[in-house]
């Protein structure tokens, strides 16, 4: 009898349990594949947020990425969004868990949302360009209630 790796130690979950858990997943996640079709090809049907910082958002962000932490994720924030308006968070990526933290402040004001948990650093990877504003903070939310 020859000894398991660590990887086949602990048996895999039945294929139905898997089935449903990863088709439930694509109701949590996106990747930056689908959020980089959906912002050069169309529809953009949600709003990306980029949960980082002001100063990282600075340094460089996906084009079209509004700046808002996850700390300063608040009601009157997202004011201006339609209830139902989808967003999708993203932090620096699968190392960093602010995208994770800003999808729990989304979700517990009742905001539909998707994490793109690669983040920048899956951005970078995939060959995608970042942009930087003109003038630092051109692209963020409104300073107040911060």
């Amino acid at each position: 009898m020859s000894a398991k790796s660590h990887v086949a130690a602990i048996p895999a979950a039945a294929s139905s349990d898997a089935l449903a858990r990863f088709e439930a997943s694509f109701s949590y996640e996106t990747d930056c594949w689908d959020v980089h079709d959906a912002l050069t090809n169309g529809p953009q049907d949600f709003v990306l947020l980029d949960v980082r910082g002001t100063e990282k958002y600075a340094a460089g962000h996906v084009p079209g990425a509004l700046d808002l932490a996850h700390r300063k994720i608040i009601a009157s924030k997202l004011a201006e969004f339609p209830a139902d308006t989808l967003f999708v968070v993203y932090c620096a990526g699968p190392h960093c868990n602010g995208a994770a933290r800003a999808a729990v402040r989304l979700a517990q004001l009742g905001r539909p949302v998707k994490l793109m948990p690669g983040g920048i650093t899956g951005w970078v990877d995939e060959g995608f360009a970042l942009s930087k504003p003109a003038f630092k903070g051109i692209e963020s939310m409104p300073a107040e209630d911060q």
